[in-house]
Parts: structure tokens; C-alpha cells; sequence
């Protein structure tokens, strides 16, 4: 789930500039089941949840769970870790950890981390040095040792993940932007972290990540129609997933990347001359930018910095510089041919 690297691989793996997933061409977690491995485990003789990741490069435990059982002292570094979702894991130290899997005692060296979205994670390095079995039909992991075999049971990890579906059905303008409701299904919850359903997006439809706040069952989201047409959304349409936040572990988003509503493109950067429309402030690369979130800069062209008073505006200008009329016609005569309106649509 995790396929943690270091960060300095970070800008090798941030994809294309036309709006593909920020990792590189990897589907979101909206449209990929994952089933974790889960087992109970005594680290440090203190009894625990673990999830097993064969697909993680590190051991990894919370800075939570390390300050609730007994440990020798921290050894600090300081060290970012991409996950495999684009977010950064902020490491702050490693750790000896003794890994008791019923009776067999193993060790390993965990990573600290303050931002995780479980307690601890055993990876690959774990599994292969000690001889571990995952069996997945008997639903339990096995270890040999010395002629001596256990195996202990999977656990049903909690549910985390809930579907968000639209309540009414709405039709967006062509370049509009609107607020929608969403229902989810849990009562007992306040915040969640809401991650769009990929699909959106290949209709142009663009709504962001966000953490969000439920009322009777109902969070709000806002999406942007992008195309030159209106489009409409049915009812019960599935927007996305909302992930429950767990009340001792915090989740964080890295200053260092900033996943904007509009996807990042090449917009103005032949079609305008540089400095054409922009301050002379802000003729610096876009990459070099201090992060931020204020107003002027959500409704700014990320190429030529020129500013816009509404998200309809910033569109048009978009769509005007990098697909003018005469490219447009192009494309309509180029798939006139084809009669299925859908795949001509796609196209």
C-alpha cells in the first residue's frame, strides 16, 4: 500500500505536466481495493496491531505507539518518505523494535514517523529475513525457525473507507463551478479526508482533496465543470471516498508539493511570450514558488501568472490560450468520421 521511497526520488516520479496522476500514471486509491494484512503481534512486550506490507521498504511505527511501549533511546534523523500515495511520511529517527510473532522472537529496525495512518508496518526486508509465510487461503502467516513452526491468524482491520454518493442530482454550466452535497454513510464521525473518484476527471470534471466536516451524515464538496458544455450528474453518482481520521494520529500534507484544483498543465507557456500579462514579480519559475493557498493565487495561470477574479474566468483564459478555435475545428473534423458519440467524446 505503501512502496515507500526516499524523497529524493520525489520530482523523478512526479509524472507528466498535462494533468496525470502526480506519482506517475497510477490509478487512484478511489478505483483500487486493498485489503491489508493485519495480524496481532507483541512489539516490545507490549501486545499490537501490525500490518504487513510486502510492498513497503521500511519497518515503520508511529511516534504514538513508540511513546506507549517500552524502547531503547531514539536515534534521530531527519528524512522525508513518499508513499504510495504522493504523501510524505516525516521521519524522525529509528528505532530497535523486537517483533514477538506467537513465541518467535524477531528484530528489526523501524523508522519513526509522526504522520502515519497506522501504528505499525512491517516490510519486505522483515518478511524475508525471518522466514515468513503469508497464506492467503488459510488467511493467517506461518514462521519456521530451528524446526519450530507458528502461524498466527489475520485480523479484520476496522473499516476506514466510505463511499460518498450525491444526494440531488445538478447540472453544472459549461466552465462553473458549484458546491454539491454528498451523503456518507458513518454517524459516529466528525472530520474526514475526502479523495475524489478518478473518473471525475476524464469527464473534466475537477474536485480536490480536502478535509471535511460532517453534518447528518453530509459533507460538501465543490466541482468544477471545465468543458464548453454543461454537464449532469445523476443522483446517487459515486464523488469519492472519505477516509475516517483517527483521533491519535494525525495526517499531514507536505509543504513541498500542493495538489491544486486544476491539474498542472502547459498553459501559456508557448502561446503567451514570457512576461506578457504578468507582473514582473512573478517571472520566476512556478516550481520555485513559496507554497500558499491565498485567493489571488487559486485564480492565477501557473504559466504567465496573470490574475483572475473567478475560477469561470481562469478557465476560459486556459482553454483559450491552449486549445484556440482553429485547434478545436481541427479536432471536430479530424473524429467527424466516427459515429458512436461516446468514443467520439472520449477522443
Amino acid at each position: 500500500m505503501f512502496n515507500l521511497q526516499q524523497e529524493q526520488s520525489y520530482n523523478d516520479k512526479m509524472g507528466s505536466a498535462d494533468g496525470d496522476d502526480p506519482c506517475g500514471a497510477k490509478e487512484s486509491s478511489t478505483s483500487t481495493t486493498f485489503t491489508p494484512i493485519s495480524v496481532k503481534i507483541i512489539c516490545n512486550n507490549t501486545p499490537q496491531k501490525a500490518l504487513i506490507d510486502t510492498g513497503s521498504a521500511i519497518t515503520i511505527i508511529h511516534q504514538h505507539l513508540l511513546n506507549d511501549i517500552p524502547h531503547e533511546k531514539l536515534i534521530p534523523k531527519t528524512i522525508n518518505h513518499l508513499s504510495g500515495n504522493c504523501s510524505t511520511l516525516n521521519i524522525i529517527g529509528e528505532i530497535p523494535l523486537e517483533i514477538n510473532v506467537n513465541g518467535i522472537k524477531t528484530t528489526t529496525i523501524a523508522d519513526v514517523t509522526t504522520n502515519l495512518v497506522t501504528n505499525l508496518i512491517l516490510d519486505s526486508d522483515w518478511i524475508q529475513s525471518n522466514n515468513v509465510y503469508i497464506l492467503t487461503p488459510e488467511q493467517q502467516i506461518m514462521i519456521r525457525r530451528r524446526g519450530k513452526e507458528v502461524s498466527i491468524p489475520f485480523v479484520k482491520p476496522p473499516l476506514l473507507n466510505y463511499l460518498a454518493s450525491l444526494i440531488n442530482y445538478i447540472t453544472l454550466p459549461p466552465f462553473s463551478e458549484k458546491i454539491v452535497e454528498a451523503k456518507v454513510q458513518p454517524n459516529n464521525i466528525t472530520d474526514v479526508l475526502f479523495e475524489p473518484n478518478s473518473r471525475l476527471k476524464n469527464k473534466a470534471l475537477f474536485t480536490g482533496n480536502a478535509l471535511l466536516n460532517i453534518e447528518n451524515r453530509t459533507i460538501e464538496i465543490s466541482i468544477i465543470n471545465a468543458m464548453n458544455r454543461q454537464q449532469t450528474l445523476s443522483e446517487g453518482i459515486k464523488l469519492g471516498i472519505v477516509t475516517q481520521l483517527s483521533s491519535t494520529i494525525g495526517v499531514t500534507v507536505s509543504s513541498n508539493y500542493l495538489i491544486e484544483r486544476i491539474p498542472k498543465g502547459k498553459a501559456c507557456k508557448v502561446l503567451i511570450p514570457e512576461g506578457k500579462g504578468a507582473k514582473a514579480s512573478n517571472t520566476s519559475n512556478f516550481n520555485h514558488m513559496p507554497t500558499t493557498t491565498s485567493h489571488d493565487q487559486q485564480h492565477q495561470c501557473r504559466e504567465c501568472y496573470q490574475h483572475f477574479n473567478t475560477g469561470n474566468e481562469l478557465f476560459k483564459h486556459l482553454r483559450n490560450k491552449c486549445y484556440p478555435e482553429e485547434i478545436r475545428q481541427q479536432i471536430n473534423k479530424s473524429i467527424e468520421h466516427i459515429n458512436d458519440d461516446k468514443q467520439r467524446e472520449q477522443l
